[in-house]
């Protein structure tokens, strides 16, 4: 309570001074508000949201590329076509293209980074869907033909995320400080801690349509110092920003764009399944039973979510509302963990990120989850941590709170080292048939049924589909307001 009559005050007495407008500096110039530092910036080798954010479509490029309504367009590649089975694809690509350090793209760089991200060395968060890929082949300096071992629709989708960015053989091992792409920008410096500057690169194909010089992204955590960032025009947009609570200030001045945008994102509690009593399914549907979806939204985004069953997201193709299958039912919690076996006091570590969906999100889910005999002992960590100790492994931990934002994201449950440690025959040769489903309304049926096996295994804590706010000067175009995929393509930005 402190902190929040703290938060108004420090935005009511914003609200009183006198504001200086947005700061613009020069008309080609912007700076940017983001939550999360990215650990690196190779988006092929490390699994940070970040990391997109920074260099998606910006120093990177793809042989597709997403669009704000999720439909996918060509990049790199001029076109595509599939075959009618839809496990061969090929990519006419586009000529005169080069990278930053002058060396051309061709369908050798694509062969290169394919093969890259299926080694088994990589830490391509992808790594499975390149691992399917049977065959990539290049008939020519313009054409690539990738054959997959099973039927996949959404190919030219997956292959425009951050995870297919196309990178230089030659300087791939140094990406992560030294990037090297083919996009309109380049990084022009990284004050750890605190900004990321990105400079219009003069050479780029169609350098004339960029028309912001100079990006600088600054990195605020905190979301009261997000909110005052904005009013005090030290930043001139800042997307998917923590501001639920100050919205009625935001949409009363003239100066700002308020966007509520939909998204594919699936905010979980993830449940360890590697460790005991959490293997059993009676232990983690109690801990979903003991979640109540609906103060976890109010409390977690401010009421900016819709709650999910399972690991889907409405608007989806073939969704359902798999909600009902491990409704919110404290006796039944205590119940099942009864049966389990399992003694009372459970005690279960509970590591959670940075972002404040995780933090607010955990201290309600501690509350909750007391009420039926757990107790969850909370250790906040940073976002690197989270990675190496949580997600990469070794998987030191019980239970954690993460938004997977990436869509077409089932693949990972029929992964073995995936951190959540799910093992269902079951569901893996379910999914296979899902992906060897070229007919749409069949696809959608199956993927109904895979849905409901995710609920009824309790896999993990389903919470909600989040929407995100983005709030950007009225001046500035192309901020986008819908979600497909964590991304900021400055390449589309301008002033009036």
């Amino acid at each position: 309570m402190l902190r929040k009559l703290c938060v108004i005050a420090a935005a009511a007495a914003l609200a009183a001074a006198p504001l200086p407008s947005l700061a613009q500096g020069k008309k080609d110039s912007v700076v940017m508000g983001m939550t999360l530092e990215p650990p690196g910036l190779d988006p092929t080798n490390a699994a940070a949201a970040a990391i997109a954010e920074v260099t998606l479509y910006n120093i990177y490029e793809t042989l597709t590329k997403i669009n704000e309504d999720g439909s996918v367009s060509p990049l790199l590649a001029e076109s595509w076509q599939a075959s009618p089975d839809l496990k061969t694809y090929t990519f006419k690509l586009r000529k005169g293209v080069k990278f930053h350090n002058g060396e051309p793209f061709d369908s050798a760089a694509v062969k290169f980074t394919y093969e890259r991200a299926a080694a088994p060395t990589s830490t391509n968060k992808d790594r499975s869907l390149y691992q399917a890929f049977t065959s990539v082949t290049a008939p020519d300096a313009e054409t690539i033909v990738v054959a997959l071992k099973y039927s996949e629709p959404n190919l030219p989708f997956l292959l425009g995320q951050a995870s297919g960015s196309i990178v230089e053989p030659k300087s791939a091992p140094t990406d992560a400080t030294q990037p090297v792409g083919t996009g309109p920008y380049t990084l022009g410096s990284w004050t750890k801690g605190s900004s990321i500057t990105l400079v219009k690169w003069p050479e780029y194909r169609n350098a004339a349509a960029i028309k912001l010089a100079k990006v600088t992204i600054r990195f605020i955590g905190d979301p009261a110092a997000q909110v005052a960032a904005l009013l005090s025009g030290d930043v001139d947009a800042f997307p998917r920003v923590a501001a639920a609570r100050s919205l009625a200030q935001f949409k009363a001045d003239p100066r700002f764009n308020v966007l509520i945008g939909g998204s594919r994102a699936k905010t979980i509690v993830g449940i360890n399944e590697r460790k005991k009593p959490l293997d059993d399914v009676r232990v983690r549907r109690a801990i979903l039973a003991a979640i109540d979806r609906k103060a976890m939204i109010d409390g977690a985004v401010d009421g900016f979510g819709t709650p999910i069953g399972s690991f889907y997201t409405p608007g989806s193709l073939g969704y359902v509302d798999t909600t009902g299958i491990n409704p919110y039912d404290p006796e039944l919690a205590r119940k099942l963990l009864a049966e389990a076996g399992v003694k009372t006091p459970l005690e279960l570590s509970l590591k959670l990120p940075p972002p404040s969906y995780a933090r607010q999100g955990g201290e309600i889910l501690a509350a909750q989850l007391a009420k039926v005999g757990i107790v969850a002992k909370i250790e906040n960590v940073e976002w690197a941590q989270w990675l190496s100790q949580v997600f990469t492994g070794p998987h030191n931990y019980d239970l954690t709170i993460v938004a997977h934002v990436e869509p077409f994201d089932l693949v990972k449950l029929t992964e073995p080292d995936y951190y959540l440690g799910y093992k269902s025959e079951a569901f893996n040769a379910l999914y296979q048939q899902i992906m060897a489903t070229p007919a749409e309304a069949d696809r959608a049926k199956l993927l109904g049924d895979a849905q409901r096996m995710l609920a009824t295994d309790a896999v993990a804590g389903f919470l909600f589909q989040p929407q995100f706010i983005s709030i950007a000067s009225k001046k500035l175009k192309g901020v986008w307001k819908e979600v497909p995929q964590f991304e900021n393509d400055f390449s589309t930005w301008s002033w009036e």
